[in-house]
Formats: C-alpha cells, sequence, structure tokens
C-alpha cells in the first residue's frame, strides 16, 4: 500500500498501489443505490422454543434465536413479502443501533421495524464494501445528533463514498475480511482458554455436598477432607460508602462500583474522599443487580493498597483465617449467593446473607495458595489473549480510517 494525499475528501490516504492513479473515489446516497426494506410483523403468539426457522430479535441479530416459528407460517410470510438475498446487509435499527451483519442466507425471521436490509440490485457497490462503510459509521451520533433509532430516511439519505471499480472495492473488502477471520481465530482462542478455566474449576473445588475436589494437585492428594465454614468465620465484612457525590475527575481514588467490577475495571470513576478505601488482599463485591444480571456477587480482587474507594453496594472482605486470593476466587459469582437472585425481582444481597455463605476451603494454607496461584497463571493468559485481541480490533479501526476517505480531510 501507499500513502496518498486525499483530494477534496474523495481519497483514501492508504492506497493499494495498483489503484493508486485510479482516480477519486465516487459519493452516492444509499437511497440511490438500494431501497431500505422491513420486515413484516410476525405475531409473539406465533413463535415457539421448540423448533423451526430462527426467529431474531434487536439484541441478538447475529447471536442466538429468541425463539422460532413454524416452518409453514414461514414459508407462507416469505411468499407474500420482500426477503433479504444472501450478502444483502442486516442492519438494527433501535437498541444497539446500527449493528451491521451480511445475511447468510439461511432461513431466518427478523423483527420488524427493528431489523431492516438493504435492497442493493444494481451492484454498483458491493455487499462487502457496502457492509466496510456501514461499520466505519457512528451510529449513536448520526448527523451530529444522539439517536435511539435509525429511520429509512437516516439510511436512505447517508452519504457514502467508495471506489468507482469493483476490483479495488474488492481488494478493500478482501483485506478487511482477512482481519475479521484472524479476529474471528483471536477470540475463539479467548474463548476457549476461558472456557478451560472454567472447567477446571469445576474439578478444583469439591462439588455441592462434597467436600473432597474432583482434581488435586499430587503433594495434596493425602491431605484429607476440605472444611467447610462460614465466610464470618474466615473474613470481616465492611459495606462500601456513598461516593456519588464526591466523584472528582483524575481523583485520588479508584471508585469501585458494580459497573467498575461488572465491566472488570474499564468504567472508572475517581474520588479524593477516604470513606472506604480497600487493603491489598481485600475482596470487593457487588451486593446489588438486575434480575439475572450479570454483576451480583461479581468480585474484584484488589493487588495495590491505598488505591480503591469502596463505593455503595459492594461490600469490602478482608480475609481473617483464609487465603484472600483463594476466597476471591471461591466466592466469585458464588452459586449459593446467585441462588438469590429469583430472576424478576433486582437482588440486594444483605450483610447477614453473605456472612452466612458456606465456604468450602482445604485446611493447609499451601494448598489454597497452590489453588489461587495456578488459577491466577491462567488469568494472565487469558488478559494476555484479550490484550492481542484488542490489538488487532485497534490495528484494524486506524487501518479502516485510512482505507476510507474522511470528509473533513
Amino acid at each position: 500500500m501507499s500513502k496518498q494525499q486525499p483530494q477534496s475528501g474523495l481519497m483514501p490516504r492508504l492506497r493499494f498501489p495498483e489503484f493508486r492513479e485510479a482516480g477519486e473515489w465516487k459519493t452516492r446516497q444509499l437511497g440511490q443505490l438500494g431501497d431500505v426494506l422491513m420486515c413484516k410483523r410476525i405475531f409473539a403468539d406465533q413463535t415457539n422454543d421448540q423448533g423451526g426457522v430462527p426467529f431474531f430479535k434487536i439484541g441478538t441479530l447475529g447471536g442466538r434465536p429468541d425463539a422460532f416459528i413454524r416452518n409453514e407460517l414461514f414459508e407462507e410470510y416469505k411468499s407474500k413479502y420482500n426477503y433479504p438475498r444472501k450478502g444483502e446487509i442486516l442492519i438494527t435499527c433501535s437498541g444497539t443501533v446500527g449493528k451491521c451483519l451480511s445475511f447468510d442466507g439461511e432461513n431466518a425471521y427478523y423483527q420488524d421495524s427493528n431489523i431492516v436490509w438493504i435492497d442493493n440490485p444494481t451492484l454498483e457497490i458491493s455487499n462487502e464494501m457496502l457492509l466496510s462503510l456501514l461499520l466505519t459509521i457512528d451510529w449513536g451520533r448520526l448527523n451530529s445528533t444522539t439517536i435511539t433509532r435509525i429511520y429509512g430516511s437516516d439510511l436512505r439519505n447517508l452519504s457514502l463514498t467508495f471506489p468507482a471499480t469493483p476490483d479495488e472495492q474488492q481488494k478493500i473488502a478482501d483485506c478487511l475480511s482477512s482481519l475479521d477471520t484472524l479476529i474471528a481465530a483471536q477470540a475463539d482462542k479467548l474463548d476457549a482458554l476461558k472456557t478451560q478455566k472454567k472447567g477446571l474449576m469445576q474439578q478444583l473445588f469439591p462439588c455441592d455436598g462434597e467436600t473432597v475436589p474432583r482434581l488435586r494437585f499430587p503433594e495434596f492428594r493425602e491431605a484429607g477432607e476440605w472444611l467447610v465454614k462460614r465466610l464470618e468465620d474466615v473474613a470481616n465484612y465492611e459495606n462500601g460508602k456513598a461516593y456519588e457525590k464526591h466523584i472528582t475527575e483524575g481523583g485520588r481514588y479508584l471508585v469501585v462500583n458494580s459497573r467498575f467490577i461488572s465491566t472488570d475495571g474499564r468504567i472508572q470513576k475517581y474520588s479524593d474522599e477516604q470513606f472506604c478505601i480497600a487493603d491489598a488482599g481485600d475482596v470487593l463485591m457487588v451486593l446489588s443487580d438486575l434480575p439475572n444480571g450479570r454483576a451480583l456477587a461479581k468480585c474484584f480482587f484488589v493487588e495495590e493498597g491505598d488505591r480503591y474507594a469502596v463505593n455503595q453496594r459492594v461490600c469490602r472482605l478482608t480475609a481473617t483465617d483464609i487465603v484472600g486470593k483463594f476466597l476471591f476466587y471461591f466466592l466469585n459469582r458464588n452459586i449459593h449467593l446467585l441462588s438469590f437472585d429469583d430472576g424478576i425481582n433486582q437482588t440486594h444481597l444483605s450483610k447477614g446473607a453473605v456472612l452466612d455463605c458456606p465456604i468450602n476451603a482445604p485446611e493447609k494454607i499451601k494448598e489454597q495458595e497452590r489453588i489461587a496461584d495456578f488459577l491466577s497463571s491462567l488469568d494472565a493468559l487469558i488478559a494476555a489473549q484479550a490484550n492481542k485481541l484488542d490489538a488487532l480490533k485497534t490495528h484494524k479501526k486506524g487501518l479502516m480510517q485510512q482505507l476510507f476517505p474522511s470528509p473533513e480531510a
């Protein structure tokens, strides 16, 4: 590839050598390339959980179906209405707006008015190139306005700039597709590591009602049964304090709230107050979450003291008769604590419920440390793999910014 000065915003900064003399890219409104078509309505009482044609709602585009539609109902629907062709682009118009993917051609129904597709009969732009362009758009701020829904007019008036020749379109699409394949492979490796860790933890800790794990390090196989105590017997408890009114830009302490823990520290707030400061070795746990949420009883292990402020709806646990890192792995999303979630109401774990949680641990501190160190090493591998994946995604984002012209250039 070669660097090239953009002209009138219609040429990219980075271009494959064989297309350096191919001239400016052309600009079209999406409505000039094809039409924006909407699924027709299928009623909820026509769906089932037993099988048939997959039914996708807003948030499950590209994921698992929400339900199924009987084959005969779907065939009737398909014979009456327009239906996307293989390769055409599906877009979510509400919820997570602007989620795009290429239709794989398999029979499926997409929720009406919330998922649309781009009918692209002329192929002046290839579907692969169209998808690449749509993935560069900040749908959350379309036309400099914060939006929660995309309307047909938004899509039809969308201005797109792309190469005039099919060969250059294909070259760019192939380049990005190869990156996507690499990203997907790295994501699969990350998932495999997480699955491996989950499976190992199920064997390293005793099953419910048992006192010996199925998998034990050789040096501890004759160490006897694990002891069952209550959390109250092995750790001190302290509720976090209200920091919401004391948040400051770049404060002395990182505020550990449920969002911080549930996002593995990606969403951060700061404060200078010292209402409840965690020490190294403490375990911080989320006490409150929505029904079926992913944050309830999720834990954060404090590696560095005098760094974290514990917010309300999070508790601070200080190990007294157990290895702190072992306690972290045992408590994180603990099944006993998750059982308080009825799936209907927001769950609030009380101090009593937390302190009454049964803790199953080997009597020897050395065995606790061995298990904690082993799982920590797995976490390090997972973190390294996650960093590789993030780096590839960042590389792709930067590459796309150069492969496509910027109107501001």
